[in-house]
């Protein structure tokens, strides 16, 4: 069968967005028989010059019964391949959030490294920004080009200090002074409020726009607050510490049950007792966490040759890694992952206000029962009328609160669902008389059990072997 008669028997189509071409039999006959390359140049006399399926025209070819009742796919284009994001590139290592302080076999921490300050100069460039790219560009079957999409853009985000060039692709520090990345990653340049010595009465509270610098100890009782990261060169006793970014402590906390330690990013000590640590980020502990609630927006490690957990409440949203958990005393320990701390204090606060709202409008519905009762009897003295109406509002904006307030405890119990990534490893052991918790599941420890982590599968909280 010559190449023009396969006109009459064959038909070729293409998908819409011409990245697939079809070839589909119009009739049939006993005597019907092509080759392959007949196939071949009859796609291409149709336009379809890219990305043939020789293959399955071969198979065409040699068996033409077997596909001339269906569609089949004789040629694939190539998918224009997505660009790479765009990024904001910092000049120096200004971020010391994923540097480890080196650790020697007792477990102690040499900071040196951790307390050097990265300075910087008024003018001197700190960032720039670094333009998205476009991904390598795809073809059709017919042979037209496919363009591919730029990755996406990213601007700068400013904090206090800084200045951009006119085009916005730069950064400059506007002082002297040590970067400094907050929340929500902005940058800053902080100058240093450097104390030789103790924070005690001689100092005082400390309140700082830049970053704080404790050569000495932070004694019960004082407040340290800084817009940027606090240093303590010594340990914290039950003290206020609050920074915007990060707290790196060298010696460890002793609260006392009084206090707080409190980063907008991560907390860095070697350990804490008795004391109340948040972290928006990280708590990254070398000791132990003994009788104390610490709570991380996304991971506690308590590593080191101790890495004791014992007592108290430790909660982070994504990761809690320890070597031990619990002691033979089955001391009351409970770990928490899977949801961010805050949500669960609100929850619990959330919970308390629903049954005042509905402690509320019952009072009401009962009071404005009476009244309404008074008013049909034609009973309803001028001030009650007053009243009734004022009650009438009150109800109205009562059930308006519970049911924003029910919205939203929904949505967090429903958050407390997505617990997939929650993770809570042992390196070593975990004693009977801890209570694990994985979003909206609890699990008992009863009985001692070494190297293993806790993982939320089908509906239960699951014990598998741990891998370091």
């Amino acid at each position: 069968m010559d190449d023009q008669q396969l006109d009459s028997f064959l038909r070729i189509q293409t998908s819409a967005d011409k990245m697939s071409a079809f070839l589909t039999f119009s009739r049939i006959s006993d005597d019907f028989e092509c080759t392959n390359d007949q196939l071949e140049r009859f796609a291409r006399s149709k336009g379809i010059v890219q990305g043939l399926q020789t293959e399955v025209l071969h198979n065409i070819s040699s068996n033409p019964l077997a596909y001339c009742k269906e569609q089949t796919v004789i040629a694939k284009g190539k998918a224009a391949q997505p660009g790479s994001d765009g990024y904001i590139r910092l000049i120096n290592d200004l971020e010391q959030r994923d540097k480890r302080p080196s650790e020697d076999e007792d477990g102690k921490i040499d900071f040196k490294d951790v307390n050097k300050l990265k300075n910087v100069t008024r003018g001197q460039l700190i960032a720039e920004r670094i333009d998205p790219l476009p991904g390598p560009s795809g073809v059709t079957v017919t042979g037209e080009t496919v363009s591919s999409k730029l990755g996406k853009q990213v601007r700068f985000k400013v904090g206090k200090n800084v200045v951009l060039n006119p085009e916005q692709t730069a950064m400059y520090a506007a002082i002297d002074g040590m970067i400094t990345m907050t929340d929500k990653e902005k940058i800053n340049v902080f100058p240093i409020y450097e104390v030789n010595g103790d924070v005690d009465y001689r100092v005082g509270n400390i309140d700082f726009i830049g970053t704080v610098v404790i050569r000495g100890n932070v004694l019960n009782g004082f407040r340290v607050k800084a817009s940027g990261d606090i240093r303590v060169i010594g340990g914290v006793e039950g003290a206020e510490l609050d920074s915007e970014g990060s707290i790196e402590i060298t010696g460890g906390i002793l609260g006392g049950n009084k206090g707080h330690v409190k980063a907008g990013r991560n907390v860095r000590c070697s350990f804490i007792q008795e004391a109340n640590v948040i972290a928006g980020e990280d708590v990254l502990v070398t000791q132990s966490i003994m009788h104390a609630n610490v709570r991380a927006g996304k991971s506690i490690i308590c590593s080191g040759t101790k890495g004791l957990i014992v007592g108290g409440i430790v909660q982070a949203g994504d990761l809690v890694r320890a070597r031990i958990v619990g002691n033979t005393m089955s001391t009351a320990t409970a770990i928490e992952v899977g949801v961010k701390p805050e949500f669960r204090y609100e929850l619990q606060e959330l919970r308390t206000k629903l049954k005042q709202c509905a402690d509320s409008l019952d009072k009401t519905d009962k009071a404005l029962t009476i009244l309404d009762q008074l008013a049909a009897a034609g009973q309803l003295a001028q001030e009650k009328m007053a009243l009734r109406m004022k009650l009438s509002v009150t109800k109205r904006q009562t059930k308006a609160e519970l049911e924003e307030t029910k919205e939203r405890v929904l949505e967090i119990e429903r958050s407390l669902e997505d617990t997939d990534r929650a993770t809570i490893d042992v390196a070593h052991t975990i004693y009977g008389g801890t209570r694990v918790v994985i979003g909206r599941y609890t699990k008992f420890v009863k009985d001692a059990s070494q190297r293993v982590s806790f993982r939320y599968q089908d509906g239960d909280i699951a014990m598998i072997p741990f891998i370091s």
